[in-house]
């Protein structure tokens, strides 16, 4: 996967891409992350990319031009699937990520200011994904998440230790519990059946919890799935029956 990311601030990016799992899949030639800055595709000599809004109001407005001449250069055959991050896109979950790992060229726009001029969003953008209901000072953090997200479900980027077939959300459901040594700890005891090597006994045991774990914490999660007969017994011997 190639990945190229437009950014005001590009020196936020570096650090993290270079470390971990992204660095590791780069190397691997699993993942290609190109990171520009926008003022490269500025036309006047302050290398200005933004300016005020018509109509009056606080805040700056990143301006078309730069950004449809980049895009021009990155994408020349408008192939690549072109991302925007904005608090106002569609929520970024473990689903999209997955989906979005089996594209082969991604651009990933990061705001800054008040946003991008709407004709950018109207013939460049292919999808706008935002990582939460809040605010940041530019979209670069959110593209490290986007891309972080997305680095770590390609195809041998992980590691068996770091398997990403059992996060949380793979699966629809929050993540089990996880213990490791010392089986004791401060009087604190290691669930029993982790230390008996009954692995059928020990997957129904992590299924067991993070349905539990799913219905106390995020229980809209238990909306979206058909629950089994076993599954909503579990719950009811929790005392976990009333989902909302």
């Amino acid at each position: 996967m190639k990945i190229d990311v437009l950014a005001l601030f590009p020196e936020i990016l570096a650090p993290a891409l270079q470390t971990g799992i992204l660095r590791r899949a780069q190397e691997a030639d699993k993942l290609a992350v190109n990171v520009h800055n926008l003022r490269d595709w500025a036309t006047d000599k302050h290398k200005s990319v933004d300016d005020y809004p018509y109509g009056g109001g606080a805040g700056m407005i990143l301006k078309p031009g730069p950004i449809f001449s980049a895009l021009a250069d990155l994408n020349p055959g408008q192939t690549a699937h072109v991302i925007y991050l904005t608090p106002q896109g569609t929520p970024l979950t473990q689903a999209l990520a997955e989906s979005l790992s089996l594209e082969t060229h991604l651009i990933l726009l990061c705001g800054r200011y008040k946003g991008v001029d709407e004709r950018v969003r109207d013939r460049l953008v292919t999808t706008e994904i935002s990582i939460g209901d809040y605010v940041l000072s530019g979209g670069e953090i959110a593209a490290l998440v986007l891309i972080d997200a997305i680095g770590r479900v390609l195809p041998g980027a992980l590691g068996d230790y770091e398997s990403a077939q059992v996060d949380s959300f793979s699966h629809e459901l929050l993540d089990h519990p996880h213990y490791t040594r010392p089986a004791e700890f401060e009087g604190m005891q290691v669930p029993e059946v982790l230390l008996s090597g009954h692995h059928d006994n020990i997957e129904k045991w992590r299924y067991t919890e993070a349905l539990r774990r799913t219905a106390q914490r995020r229980p809209a999660l238990l909306q979206k799935l058909e629950l089994t007969a076993e599954d909503i017994a579990i719950l009811k011997a929790a005392g976990l029956t009333e989902l909302k």
